[in-house]
């Protein structure tokens, strides 16, 4: 198994993709609320979030239903950190991710991004080297709504971000209890 390589502090990127959307009749796709299990599963993953390490800046995708899965993980938490929002984010291939994170600030030292797939996935499979127990193959099987991964590198400043130079140390799907 291979470690986050490179030198400099340790950085996390964490990598939500949003709960579990609706599909009402005539309402454009960057519209779509959340469904019900998404109002229920984004709580969850920010539960679950509260129990790793929080990050010191949210980047989220301006889809409604990022923005609102965006809130509801948030809410879970004390303090919130400051939040970006970047029509980027919306249908962003790894390449269109990869840029957005090469402009965080080198002071952010575990960064959120929360947006959609196929992206998302395709973004933990091209900068994880490897994962640790069958975290990597689990993604590669479904990065489904609410999952969580989390990616562990070294590196001065966001900018040496690159393919093959991070560790998926953790991937998790947060699902919300049905009342």
């Amino acid at each position: 198994m291979s470690g986050p390589a490179g030198t400099g502090p340790l950085r996390r990127l964490v990598v939500l993709r949003h709960a579990k959307a609706a599909w009402p009749e005539g309402v454009e796709d960057h519209r779509r609320p959340l469904a019900p299990r998404g109002l229920r599963d984004a709580p969850a993953a920010g539960r679950a979030l509260a129990a790793g390490s929080l990050p010191d800046l949210a980047l989220c995708s301006t889809a409604v239903r990022a923005r609102r899965t965006w809130e509801l993980v948030s809410a879970e938490w004390a303090t919130p950190p400051p939040v970006r929002y970047d029509r980027r984010l919306y249908a962003a291939d790894a390449a269109d991710l990869l840029e957005v994170v090469h402009e965080v600030p080198a002071e952010v030292r575990t960064l959120l991004l929360v947006g959609h797939n196929p992206g998302l996935e395709e973004l933990v499979r091209t900068l994880a080297a490897d994962g640790l127990d069958d975290t990597l193959d689990r993604v590669r099987e479904k990065f489904p709504t609410s999952a969580i991964a989390v990616l562990t590198w070294h590196g001065t400043g966001w900018p040496a971000l690159a393919p093959g130079r991070a560790l998926l140390t953790s991937f998790t799907v947060s699902r919300g209890r049905k009342r």
